[in-house]
């Protein structure tokens, strides 16, 4: 008996239309479907009258549930591997269980769809023949901040973001690549509430708070391409440090925003910092 086939299944970001004729094949077509999230994969394959059967595969069980699907697979069964949204692997759940199937001498094939960084990327009219995607940055504000100091790079720069930590990046994006980088902000792409909006970093936070419902959905940062530059060269955070040393923090603020040209609120909540 040979061996049946992983398919890796991209799926709607958003808009349950974007499913491929190609994708609701495969899903109708095969043994099982291993998704991140079943009750969401359940959504999309009712909107097609698909009856497929499922199963979980994310992030705290992938590798106990990739071994029982290896063994199936190689048992004949065909299974297709979807994330909640866009496509597996990419800042989703999945790469484990297709790299056990490549060791095990089973047959992958992707089925291209969506994916929500090449279509913020699309959308930012950032023109470049690369672009490096970085996916979600670290949840702590140090580490952020060294993150980036390592992704100032002649391509547009994508990345991913939660609704809770939006504003706290964009403000480090702005202390690290200067005010007048621009920055296209994409949000709940293809879905009702679609935004997507290009406008200088310093003007971004202002953005962001101008409407209550900003605060909610998911993101993805496009930063246009800049010379490369080091972190050092990025000057803010040094006036602002030596300005907190004698003054309180909004007097601090009020005065690195005049010499640095980036937010004052950004400035401000570093300024809070150095107090402490």
């Amino acid at each position: 008996m040979s061996a049946g086939t992983l398919y890796v299944v991209a799926t709607p970001i958003g808009n349950l239309s974007d499913a491929s004729p190609r994708s609701l094949e495969v899903l109708a077509g095969v043994a099982l479907v291993a998704c991140e999230d079943t009750r969401t994969t359940a959504t999309l394959l009712a909107r097609h009258a698909i009856h497929a059967r499922t199963v979980a595969l994310h992030e705290h069980n992938e590798r106990a549930a990739a071994a029982k699907l290896i063994a199936r697979l190689e048992g004949g069964e065909s299974i297709a591997l979807v994330s909640d949204a866009g496509t597996p692997g990419i800042s989703d759940p999945g790469a484990w269980l297709v790299q056990q199937a490549h060791r095990a001498g089973i047959r992958v094939s992707p089925v291209p769809g969506p994916n929500a960084a090449v279509a913020a990327l699309a959308a930012s009219g950032f023109a470049a023949s690369e672009f490096l995607f970085a996916g979600f940055l670290p949840a702590s504000r140090a580490a952020r901040r060294k993150a980036l100091e390592a992704l100032d790079v002649a391509w547009p720069l994508v990345l991913y973001e939660a609704p809770h930590r939006v504003a706290e990046t964009l403000a480090d994006l702005a202390l690290r690549f200067g005010a007048a980088r621009e920055v296209c902000i994409g949000r709940e792409l293809t879905k009702k509430f679609e935004e997507v909006i290009r406008l200088p970093l310093g003007e971004a936070l202002g953005w962001l708070g101008s409407e209550p419902h900003r605060s909610q959905g998911e993101f993805v940062l496009v930063v246009a391409p800049g010379e490369p530059q080091p972190a050092q060269a990025i000057d803010a955070r040094r006036v602002l440090k030596v300005l907190a040393g004698a003054l309180p923090p909004s007097e601090a603020a009020k005065l690195a925003a005049r010499i640095t040209g980036l937010p004052k609120s950004a400035l401000y909540r570093e300024a809070l910092q150095h107090s402490k």
